[in-house]
């Protein structure tokens, strides 16, 4: 992962040493892990192993690099975190702010084009297809980002804006606009 997300200003052996650290000193960051790994190749068909997964789908990778700066957002290691993130981004195509909360069992199917915010907390065994956006609404600050409960699906392209809860279950569909 290091090596995917290396650039001249975040060195592999910088990123590999940091991603080292993070998850030797956090046993959840390990559990997280193992269930996104886990929710990748039993909801997915086309993941063949958790080899392969593990080595090559950006949805994983990108969710695993989060983890990370999420822990630095949490040091309060912000300058970090948000060129983590910036990494994140440029290389797997998925936007998610470091201060964005999410869940264990995590999938994030086809992966390009997801964003979601600062404020935005994902639960547990959620399903995200491409083109998805948690979003704000324009607020400046505060609490302005979806809440997704347990178990949730959310269709390619469907967007969801504002402080709202989607239930433990729900589906959203394709091109939604919540």
């Amino acid at each position: 992962l290091g090596n995917k997300l290396c650039s001249s200003t975040l060195l592999s052996t910088l990123l590999y040493d940091l991603f080292l650290n993070t998850h030797s000193s956090d046993p959840s960051l390990r559990s997280a892990t193992v269930a996104d790994l886990r929710a990748s190749r039993i909801r997915d068909p086309a993941c063949t192993s958790f080899s392969h997964c593990l080595l090559n789908y950006k949805g994983f990778l990108a969710i695993q690099a989060h983890r990370v700066a999420h822990k630095l957002w949490a040091q309060n290691r912000k300058p970090l975190a948000l060129a983590l993130q910036s990494r994140i981004a440029d290389v797997f195509s998925v936007d998610i702010h470091p201060g964005a909360r999410i869940g264990k069992g995590i999938l994030l199917d086809h992966a390009t084009g997801v964003v979601i915010g600062e404020t935005a907390v994902v639960g547990n065994n959620v399903s995200i297809l491409h083109h998805v956006t948690l979003g704000g609404t324009g607020k400046a600050g505060g609490d302005r980002h979806p809440k997704i409960g347990d178990g949730v699906l959310i269709g390619a392209g469907a967007t969801i804006l504002g402080n709202v809860r989607i239930g433990e279950g729900a589906k959203i569909g394709a091109g939604s606009l919540v």
